[in-house]
């Protein structure tokens, strides 16, 4: 940080004495000064402008280097193909700037012919960049598409395969957490790149050294998935190291990134789901794919379950699928901990999950045995 401040100020410093060679001069002869032979020289001068910038560069330089470090870390998250076009108007701005400005460089006023054309280098090249990052598809297809009478070549270059592909899948805590997501890129169903970002890893650190043995095993949990999906060749992952200082939260942090980087959310977190649906991200919910994949069960038939617990209600007793579905058994607590045979009576779908209700096939016969162990 300290060598960071000192080569800002050392720049300011040489940028001073280039003013001051340049414009004191101009401004003594305002001032009625010019004649004053100390003052009016090539090293006062420089030292004058130096000691200026300087002083500015105490008040300007913290704001100025906090700028910068938002503006390296958006550049850094930047699509390559946006920053190559950014790039490339950036260049046509600076020339074109330099072709208006070869007038200005014949008028013999020092304001003109040096801050007019570094104004213009400024302006045009931000709005090369800007014009090279905002329409970069429309460029894109401009430069790829090629004359053909053809219809069908035409059809192939005028369509934008990348319209609906997004390249980056932004893991969250939760989905790494619950490990579904090796399995489910292993198939080949999910394409592009996993990436992690250095906060969702700080924060799956932060849970693993928690003093709840729960949150403590799940956290480790998260690391070890980590670990087993970058050592798979089968799974193309990459660490993202930016952060955003400015935002507090993980999700918030993990909105913005998918913004940045024209990606797609992937959690099974319902709240994440639902604000990234408000604020127009792309997300991929894992618990809604495996909702959907999840055969449907019809009342009247029949499965074997085994109560674990009992219920909230009418002595209800409750059991778990393999996928962990939860079956909610009527007069269930007189089988807890026993395999029955149940049948189903109805079952509800909702955003976080299925539930399925049922009853024992041998619901009196059962009921009737409890009360004479009793």
């Amino acid at each position: 940080m300290r060598r960071k401040q000192f080569i800002g100020r050392l720049l300011f410093v040489i940028a001073g004495a280039f003013a001051g060679y340049s414009f004191l001069p101009a401004l003594w002869e305002v001032l009625g000064l010019a004649d004053v032979r100390w003052l009016n020289t090539t090293l006062t001068n420089l030292l004058l402008g130096a000691i200026i910038l300087y002083l500015l560069s105490l008040l300007l330089l913290p704001p100025l280097a906090r700028f910068l470090g938002k503006k390296e870390k958006q550049i850094l998250a930047m699509n390559p193909t946006k920053l190559l076009f950014g790039s490339l108007f950036l260049l046509i701005g600076l020339l074109l700037a330099n072709v208006i400005a070869i007038p200005l460089y014949r008028i013999n006023i020092s304001l003109i012919n040096t801050f007019l054309p570094i104004l213009l280098m400024v302006v045009l090249g931000y709005l090369g960049f800007r014009l090279g990052t905002t329409q970069m598809d429309d460029w894109r297809k401009l430069f790829s598409k090629r004359r053909s009478d053809n219809n069908v070549e035409n059809l192939i270059y005028d369509r934008k395969p990348d319209d609906n592909f997004h390249k980056y899948k932004i893991l969250d805590t939760s989905v790494i957490i619950d490990g579904r997501i090796h399995e489910l890129v292993k198939t080949g169903f999910v394409e592009g790149v996993l990436l992690v970002p250095v906060f969702v890893v700080h924060e799956l650190q932060l849970i693993s050294d928690s003093a709840d043995s729960l949150k403590r095993a799940r956290g480790r949990r998260g690391l070890d998935i980590l670990n087993e999906m970058k050592d798979d060749p089968e799974v193309k992952i990459e660490n993202y190291d930016g952060d955003f200082d400015d935002l507090t939260e993980v999700d918030s942090k993990l909105i913005k990134l998918a913004k940045l980087i024209d990606g797609i959310v992937v959690t099974n977190d319902y709240n994440l789901n639902k604000v990234s649906e408000f604020q127009n991200v792309p997300v991929l919910n894992i618990n809604q794919l495996a909702n959907a994949l999840k055969p449907a069960v019809l009342p009247g038939e029949a499965m074997t379950v085994t109560v674990v617990k009992a219920g909230t209600e009418r002595q209800q007793g409750v059991a778990y699928l393999e996928d962990g579905t939860m079956v909610v058994v009527e007069d269930g607590q007189y089988y807890l901990n026993k395999e029955i045979q149940v049948v189903i009576t109805s079952a509800l779908q909702t955003a976080a999950g299925r539930m399925i209700f049922a009853k024992p096939l041998h619901a009196q016969h059962g009921i009737t045995e409890h009360a004479s162990k009793k």
